[in-house]
């Protein structure tokens, strides 16, 4: 990537350590001098090599929205278990609940295929940011501005994935100031060795979740596989393991107090760019909004799935996704408030506005771009209510959302397929179907009813100016409960579309086709997909007015900051250097950066979510420690804290050593840091890992699993061809 006003120089040390999500071509701008003082034993070139596009970086890959880490050759892969969850819910049944009892493979032809699971492994990074703004026609409105930025990207992801078995993406920074073409390989044939029982996976749920002190084992490990020759493949018994040239040994001796540590992952999105009102506006309606409809959904599944061992499995899912959503939601009102955060983003502002002023006619773009930013904000929060439940709350009851996922399908494969939404290119139909097949497991009637009669409740209540029109023809203008739940029975009784079977027919047929079909809950989904549809041409305008006025505001933004500034979080590699530290929530109270074995026991009820497996507490009670004691703790470490820069997407990144060893696995951030994603705050931004030597403690005390820590590289001897325990 090309030094722009994106990649300020960065011979100097960042101001603060802990801050900044720094892209792997940021990383060799930094001084070298600095990056060994805070504790890099590597030369930078071997995190990245700017000739190669590739480095030890690279063994930090993209698992389905989350990240994770080669920590073998052998392509085993270590991520959380919480990223691992939708393939531990598909093996797990009422007879063979893997979800609660664990999983260990004990040969390779025992681990267990996810379908739909990949793993992305990062292959280069190229500046495509002249090609982009090159493709706007001159004197181009806003939706002009947004189609052909769109067009273009879309032509060089069809450039890029010529090659097999790549997955590409076009991704901005800083609002549009540059643009990146990512490539990466897709290894499509991803396995489950082991699995945690969910007494140790989950342990402390969602009372624990965002918490400090936190004695949480959330980790995993799949493997990836390839064909013979070693190219990406699907899912096949003559497949191979994948073999990773970049991985991160495991750091047996572990970590301690202020030791340097970097946590590499794939973090999904953060908001510090956004303007002060942007920023008020999230914590004045989008969050209690999130609050409010998310808690009512998590209330709703937990009830109906108690009653029905099946059905809470299949809500299982769902609901530890919701969970973690509802209460990040809380952490960031929360955090805003304490932080005063968006006080602090309008005084930045100011600063800014003023220093742009001297500057005379050269910002003055950037100050008009900010004034029409904040018209563009006004107009659109009067639309909020309407759009957040059109968005957001059909989408908690399955059915709706499959009726509108193929519906919109549909629609959109009557265009060619540049002029397509990106989300239903023809590159995205193999995944769509396997989100259609999946879904499957994740149907439950009794929920799906009762998430469905709390949508059209929310709905029928908008005013007569924000109507949704699909919920007026389907179940009347005014709710009356009795009545909308006799509609929502005959819906679900008279479709097909929770039929497997016919539902993936459904994904290949035309609007026309569908609606031949006179099924009644594919109906409602095809005129709320045709809602949907005028909806995102809508945010098209909106998005092309901020591709057009960002920039110029960012632009001025880091000028006026003289400094490093790490670009907003997109969903691209990411390095943050850190250091192993506690901190102190609140006045009076100070938290150490480690938890123990012995504090986990402490906090045991025998009753979930504090109830330690007994086959983990026996050991544990036993102090049975093996070679993973910390000498000074005289204890198994089980999880410790860093002041990493990570937000959502960071789950699953690898936190590793000076040398490149993998030390920990990051899972969380604690309550007070989630509004991190506005402003990064070192008194209380902490990250939570779990501590190396409580996973390897797991697989060898509890668990037995031998070939696989001779795999890992960890206890001598090779491991038995094939085997995995």
């Amino acid at each position: 990537m090309k030094k722009t006003l994106l990649l300020l120089s960065l011979v100097a040390a960042p101001a603060l350590a802990g801050e900044g999500k720094w892209t792997p071509q940021q990383v060799l701008e930094l001084s070298p001098a600095w990056l060994r003082a805070q504790g890099l034993q590597l030369p930078p070139k071997k995190l990245w090599d700017p000739k190669r596009g590739t480095g030890l970086l690279a063994g930090t890959v993209n698992v389905g929205g989350c990240s994770g880490s080669f920590i073998a050759e052998s392509g085993l892969v270590i991520t959380n278990h919480h990223c691992a969850f939708g393939v531990i819910q598909e093996h797990s049944t009422p007879q063979r609940d893997l979800i609660t009892q664990g999983f260990l493979a004990s040969k390779r032809e025992d681990e267990l295929p996810g379908k739909g699971s990949r793993v992305q492994v990062p292959r280069s990074f190229t500046d495509v940011t002249k090609d982009v703004l090159a493709s706007v026609p001159e004197g181009a409105d806003d939706v002009a501005r947004y189609k052909a930025i769109d067009r273009k990207e879309k032509e060089l992801v069809a450039e890029c994935e010529k090659r097999p078995a790549t997955r590409c993406k076009v991704v901005s920074f800083d609002g549009g100031v540059n643009y990146t073409l990512v490539d990466a390989v897709e290894l499509m044939d991803v396995r489950l060795v082991y699995a945690p029982p969910r007494g140790v996976g989950e342990y402390g749920g969602d009372e624990d979740n965002w918490m400090w002190p936190r004695h949480t084992g959330d980790f995993a490990i799949l493997r990836a596989y390839t064909a013979p020759d070693g190219t990406s493949a699907p899912f096949s018994e003559k497949n191979i393991p994948y073999k990773a040239e970049f991985f991160f040994p495991l750091a047996t001796q572990g970590v301690k107090p202020n030791d340097f540590v970097m946590v590499l992952g794939y973090p999904g999105v953060t908001f510090r760019a956004l303007l002060a009102e942007e920023m008020a506006e999230r914590q004045s309606r989008y969050y209690p909004a999130i609050r409010d409809v998310l808690g009512e959904a998590i209330r709703t599944l937990e009830a109906v799935g108690e009653k029905d061992a099946a059905g809470k499995i299949a809500v299982a899912s769902q609901l530890k996704s919701l969970h973690n959503v509802h209460k990040n939601a809380g952490g960031q009102l929360a955090g805003l408030k304490r932080g005063n955060i968006v006080e602090k983003q309008r005084e930045a502002e100011a600063a800014v506005a003023v220093w742009a002023q001297k500057g005379g006619a050269k910002w003055q773009p950037a100050l008009e771009a900010r004034a029409a930013l904040l018209v563009e904000q006004s107009a659109t929060a009067k639309s909020f209510d309407r759009e957040f439940l059109l968005a957001v709350a059909p989408r908690l009851a399955r059915g709706p959302a499959v009726a509108t996922t193929v519906s919109r399908m549909a629609a959109e494969r009557a265009k060619p397929d540049m002029e397509r939404r990106p989300e239903y290119m023809e590159r995205e139909h193999v995944r769509i179907k396997e989100r259609l097949e999946r879904e499957q497991k994740n149907i439950f009637l009794p929920a799906e009813k009762q998430l469905l009669l709390a949508f059209v409740r929310r709905a029928q209540s908008l005013p007569a100016d924000a109507r949704i029109a699909a919920v007026d023809k389907h179940f009347g203008k005014t709710f009356s409960e009795k009545d909308v739940a006799a509609k929502i029975d005959a819906l679900y009784a008279g479709t097909k579309l929770l039929t497997q079977d016919e539902r993936m027919k459904m994904a290949g047929e035309s609007v026309g086709q569908l609606e031949a079909r006179k099924d009644p809950l594919l109906a409602f989904g095809l005129d709320l997909a045709r809602e949907q549809a005028e909806l995102d041409e809508v945010k098209d305008r909106r998005q092309g007015a901020s591709m057009r006025l960002r920039p110029e505001w960012r632009k001025a933004v880091l000028a006026h900051a003289g400094k490093p500034v790490a670009p907003d979080a997109n969903g691209t590699l990411r390095v943050s250097f850190a250091k192993v530290q506690g901190y102190a929530p609140r006045d009076g109270a100070i938290y150490t950066p480690q938890t123990t074995l012995s504090g986990l026991l402490a906090k045991n009820t025998g009753k979930e979510p504090f109830d330690v497996p007994e086959k983990v507490s026996k050991v544990a009670e036993a102090k049975r420690f093996g070679a993973w004691q910390d000498t000074k703790l005289k204890d198994i470490p089980v999880n410790f804290l860093s002041d990493a820069d990570t937000t959502g997407g960071n789950s699953g990144s690898p936190t590793v050593n000076g040398k490149g060893q993998l030390v920990g696995v990051n899972f969380d951030r604690v309550w007070e840091n989630v509004a991190n994603d506005f402003g990064y705050n070192p008194e209380v931004a902490r990250n939570v890992n779990v501590d190396v030597r409580y996973i390897l403690w797991m697989l060898d005390q509890v668990e037995n699993a031998d070939a696989l820590l001779r795999e890992l590289g960890v206890r001598k001897g090779a491991p038995v061809a094939g085997e995995t325990r």
